[in-house]
């Protein structure tokens, strides 16, 4: 008895996201709400090293919609789901912004910062999922 609730014990505690997540959605909506490009969601569900499910990328023009996107994806996610991020990076400087909600990291990215780091080609294993629009 004891074997079998520490199976459904680990069961839970390995569950693992999805493109349908309420938070997923809310952080890409929060992103096309405020007008982010390039918007790239990498699963990294397959890959075992990978420090979360899903890294999603975009771009922003300029520093104020870097931050203009960040506070409103922390809002959304809190109003929508209740969760508050991990960890925060990058705010004062506003070249790449990494928001981690442990099983999802958001990195918004001014372009030439995105190009430098090449996130997209160091996870290259990864499926892409696009969502411009």
């Amino acid at each position: 008895m004891t074997q079998l609730i520490l199976q459904r014990e680990k069961s839970h505690a390995i569950r693992r996201l999805t493109s349908n997540s309420k938070i997923y959605k809310s952080i890409i909506q929060a992103i096309q709400d405020k007008k982010g490009e390039k918007i790239v969601a990498l699963d990294l569900r397959k890959i075992p090293e990978a420090v979360a499910d899903f890294f999603i990328i975009c771009e922003a023009g300029s520093g104020t919609q870097v931050k203009a996107i960040a506070d409103f994806i922390e809002k959304k996610v809190k109003d929508q789901t209740g969760e508050l991020p991990y960890k925060e990076e990058g705010i004062t400087a506003l070249q790449w912004v990494l928001i981690d909600y442990i099983n999802i990291v958001v990195h918004i990215f001014m372009p030439e910062n995105r190009k430098f780091y090449q996130l997209e080609e160091m996870w290259s294993d990864a499926k892409k999922i696009n969502h411009e629009g």
